[in-house]
């Protein structure tokens, strides 16, 4: 099974949802500053806006060798409102 096949199916499992579910949960938090940022990928995203959950969702996809619990931790750190 391929790093990338192993990251699908972390993403669909009930961690990869409770993940997702953290990262909504931030961007309804006025604790923490989320916003959308750019990407290149104007087929997906039309107006170059990648939503601030669907960023750090590709980020984990694309990086398997992430940690996902310690990426959001450090999220957190660097997100909170001072």
């Amino acid at each position: 099974m391929s790093a990338q096949s192993n990251n699908t199916a972390f993403m669909l499992s009930d961690a990869g949802v409770a993940l997702k579910q953290t990262l909504l949960d931030m961007v309804t938090d006025s604790l923490y500053i989320t916003k959308p940022g750019y990407t290149p990928n104007s087929d997906q995203y039309p107006d170059n806006i990648i939503p601030f959950v669907d960023k750090h969702l590709e980020y984990l996809r694309t990086h398997p060798a992430t940690d996902p619990q310690h990426y959001i931790s450090n999220l957190r750190l660097m997100t909170r409102v001072r």
